[in-house]
């Protein structure tokens, strides 16, 4: 049996975890989450964006990052596979939209049953969404998302919320997709809220619940589990004026030029090896820079504005965390993690529906189509294809992709008090979302159980991270796998097979090729089928769609 044919005999089985002693010092530490929404690869200052990001900088510096984490490609199935540690097919996640079963435990329900008090602040995500009478664009559905009628209807089942999944306390939108100014599915526990102050903004209100909760949290004896899951800088483009204007001239210069510099940072830092990350072809739909005017220019470089105004008033928001760890005495032994749930988004959707309101709360219509000023309520603005793959740099592809610019994702880890042998350094070693289960269950010195409240759950597929925290190799070499909406993919001793939707495998060597420019698909066709036979297998065992020209290439 060769290494990749014995790597999936290994995981058809599951991986257990046993326990673990909990930090070193004997304490068990805090545990805070961060999650970012559709942000680029590049674009956190300490991965080689021009974005002010001094505070999750700070957190790179003091800990590790990570240049080869992946996530799930898609909101939902990263946010279910980072909660459970398992592959989102496993607990009804294959897809947006949907709920997150009880084939699995979350790491909140977990970590509570071992003393530990939980909060979340942000996007859920995991509940069934459906439209008012089944029609995403009728009058009632409209009603309802316009903040107009049906103000206390829940937004999906209340035995599917966050306090229903190990949270003590949440506060944030069920649904996907917000009016960061007046977001619907707002909702403080099973409760909806109805109304928000005049001033009000989403990732400033996330902060503010985050703060709240750490400084209430800090007072008792247990430790405490912390997930912020902001919508920012998830479409559409909303951020404050003063935010705004610190990036007006910034996109001026176009995409090519904001990549190139990218890649140029990613460099001079050591982030990559060029040998190894040669940078493609910038990829994307409609017309490039060269060919566009003076106004569609200046409306292209301002919804690029908007969105790094976004990503700045996250990284205050940090800030404002780490202060709340520090004037508390929780920051030495909080272990914090930030990454993101999939690459930038290239969607642009031109009307309302679904999830997408058609007026504000007073009747005020929302402007989705032509040349308009982007960051107030009343736009409706995305990046697109361009921005996004130049956000995703040195990657191709964006969001919901299983190439790597759309499950490739930033990912930075400190804590003061545990094992980081050399505080802000980088490591190659791969990782997933489905590690921070077992992850934070090692921290916590808890055991993954076979059963949970009546439930058998299905064994953690990830692997902790303590190991590569403490400088070690992992545990164990293991293959990868993706499957969202047709696109598929697995990474498997340094090779990955990927395909899109209906379309075939292409096969790249990511230890000598990791911005996948050479396919090798048609030089190594028994390789191909080796791995395409390990893919087939794991979605055969966890319920992913097989596509019937997933064969050949």
């Amino acid at each position: 049996m060769g290494r990749i044919g014995w790597m999936a005999a290994v995981f058809a089985l599951g991986i257990g975890l046993s326990s673990a002693d909990a930090a070193e010092t004997g304490r068990r530490p805090n545990i805070v989450v961060i999650l970012l929404d559709d942000l680029g690869f590049s674009d956190l200052g300490c991965y080689g964006g021009e974005i002010r990001t001094p505070n999750i900088d700070r957190l790179a510096a003091e800990g590790v990052r990570f240049t080869r984490f992946y996530n799930a490609a898609r909101c939902c199935p990263t946010r279910a596979s980072l909660l459970t540690g398992l592959y989102a097919h496993q607990v009804g996640l294959d897809l947006n939209g949907r709920t997150l079963t009880h084939d699995g435990a979350t790491i909140a329900e977990l970590l509570r049953s071992h003393g530990y008090q939980t909060a979340m602040a942000g996007k859920w995500h995991l509940s069934e969404t459906a439209p008012l009478k089944g029609n995403p664009s009728g009058p009632e559905h409209f009603a309802w998302l316009n903040h107009r009628a049906d103000r206390d209807r829940p937004f999906a089942r209340l035995d599917t919320y966050p306090v229903a999944r190990g949270f003590d306390r949440h506060f944030g939108p069920i649904w996907g997709v917000v009016d960061y100014f007046d977001p619907f599915s707002l909702v403080e526990g099973t409760q909806s809220v109805p109304e928000v102050p005049e001033d009000f903004y989403l990732t400033d209100a996330i902060t503010a619940k985050s703060v709240d909760y750490i400084r209430a949290m800090a007072t008792a004896d247990q430790p405490f589990f912390l997930y912020v899951a902001h919508c920012a800088p998830h479409w559409p483009l909303h951020a404050r004026p003063e935010d705004i204007a610190r990036y007006r001239n910034t996109y001026r210069d176009g995409w090519h030029a904001m990549r190139r510099d990218r890649y140029r940072r990613q460099i001079e830092r050591g982030l990559i090896d060029p040998k190894r990350y040669p940078l493609p072809a910038l990829m994307g739909h409609g017309p490039d820079w060269d060919a566009l005017g003076p106004e569609d220019r200046a409306h292209e470089s301002a919804l690029m504005a908007v969105h790094a105004a976004m990503v700045d008033r996250i990284d205050q928001g940090v800030g404002a965390m780490i202060e709340s760890l520090r004037t508390t005495g929780q920051l030495e032994n909080t272990a914090i993690f930030l990454l993101a749930d999939n690459g930038a988004s290239p969607e642009r959707y031109r009307d309302p529906g679904f999830d997408r309101a058609s007026t504000t709360r007073e009747g005020r219509p929302i402007q989705y189509r032509g040349r308009f000023d982007p960051g107030p309520e009343t736009t409706w603005g995305y990046i697109g294809s361009r921005w996004a793959n130049a956000a995703n740099t040195p990657f191709r592809y964006w969001k919901a992709e299983s190439f790597e610019g759309g499950c490739h994702t930033p990912m930075i880890i400190r804590w003061p008090a545990g094992p980081i042998p050399r505080p802000g350094s980088t490591t190659d070693r791969i990782g997933h979302v489905i590690d921070l289960m077992p992850t934070c269950l090692e921290l916590a010195g808890a055991a993954y159980p076979k059963t949970f409240e009546g439930h058998r759950i299905r064994p953690v597929e990830g692997q902790s991270l303590v190991a590569i925290l403490r400088g070690q190799e992992t545990i164990q070499p293991r293959p990868l796998f993706f499957e969202h909406e047709g696109g598929r993919a697995v990474i498997a001793s340094g090779w990955k097979l990927v395909a899109r939707r209906g379309g075939p495998w292409e096969l790249y060597h990511l230890d000598q090729d990791a911005t996948e420019t050479r396919d090798l698909a048609g030089a190594q066709p028994e390789r191909v089928r080796e791995m395409e036979d390990l893919w087939q297998s794991w979605a055969r065992r966890v319920g992913a769609r097989r596509p019937a020209d997933s064969r050949g290439h």
